[in-house]
């Protein structure tokens, strides 16, 4: 893949630069990013909107030069069939990816989490497109109990896939899971036996360096995602110098990665982190993609001519609309 990899993003995120508000007064903190956009955000989303959502992301990584995308969804009122609506705006431009829906307790329970673990087996069982292919996902580790994680990384298992989730992106994980009994957010992920080698754990910015190490040792993935975690105010990953596996992300921000490698290296600079060291992270996203893929999927992404692009816009802009609409109930 000559092109930008994106090693984990939210393609539900594609329509909020087309006129979705931001929440008034502005958060303070990341729960509050999380409770008060975020999550209204995705609960608000249903099929006509994600699918706006989608093609529009897609269209404008290929047109910013990205090669693959991995996705990571969320849709809590519109769990079943979601990830055939994400996959094809990927098939419908060619684009290869990987995808999950990121099961979670946060809205109904344990019920909840069921219901995206089954849509996640579905989309193994059934999915035929030759450029997409499933993952099983957890939304972060804080929002669901050990019960829900055993369970997602025992599908993973039976499917011989990984495990695709957020781990300590801020502090309130961490916190978390020391309620919970546990040293951290990795300690509870080993003693669970509910961390699949080769898994994908995004963020990873308050891990230890010994913790990154103990992901290491299992073969798994972490990902830096700068401009969000700057965008967000949670730090900078440290740590993840420790690791051998570091690939880069965006996280719902644009899948530009000229523009992802530049925060990296400002950022990598500010934080007495090795520029050199991190740069590689962009390039070792496709061999992130390569492992989990299982082979070299066929490309054919061309650019977008502009009246398709104009169309697809148009269809956002109208989209993002009703997706405003429906966050003020969510």
């Amino acid at each position: 893949m000559t092109g930008f990899v994106n090693a984990h993003t939210h393609l539900y995120s594609g329509l909020f630069p087309y006129g979705v508000p931001a929440p008034e007064p502005a958060p303070t903190s990341f729960p509050e990013i999380l409770e008060r956009l975020w999550w209204r955000l995705d609960r608000a989303l249903d099929e006509e909107s994600l699918r706006a959502a989608a093609r529009v992301y897609v269209a404008h990584a290929i047109a910013a030069g990205t090669s693959a995308l991995i996705d990571h969804h969320e849709s809590p009122e519109f769990i079943e069939g979601s990830l055939e609506v994400v996959a094809d705006a990927a098939e419908e431009f060619g684009m290869p990816m990987l995808v999950t829906y990121g099961a979670t307790e946060r809205n109904g329970g344990r019920a909840e989490a069921r219901r995206g673990l089954a849509e996640c087996e579905r989309f193994l069982t059934t999915n035929q497109r030759p450029r997409v292919r499933g993952l099983v996902g957890v939304h972060a580790a804080f929002t669901v109990s050990d019960e829900t994680l055993v369970e997602a990384a025992d599908l993973a298992r039976r499917h011989e896939t990984v495990l695709h989730l957020h781990v300590a992106e801020d502090a309130v994980d961490v916190a978390d899971a020391k309620r919970r009994g546990y040293d951290g957010v990795v300690d509870r992920l080993l003693c669970l036996n509910a961390l699949p080698e080769g898994s994908i754990l995004a963020h990873g910015v308050h891990l230890t360096a010994a913790e990154v190490r103990r992901v290491d040792e299992r073969g798994g993935w972490l990902v830096q995602n700068p401009r969000s975690n700057e965008n967000n105010g949670v730090g900078y990953p440290v740590a993840l110098a420790a690791a051998s596996r570091v690939a880069l992300g965006t996280d719902g921000f644009p899948s530009d990665g000229a523009q992802e490698a530049e925060a990296l290296e400002r950022l990598a600079r500010e934080h007495g982190d090795d520029p050199r060291r991190a740069a590689g992270r962009k390039s070792a996203s496709a061999a992130l993609f390569a492992a989990c893929f299982g082979d070299e999927p066929v490309s054919t992404a061309s650019p977008i001519d502009d009246d398709a692009m104009a169309e697809i816009e148009h269809e956002a802009h109208r989209q993002a609309a009703r997706l405003a609409k429906r966050m003020e109930v969510f």
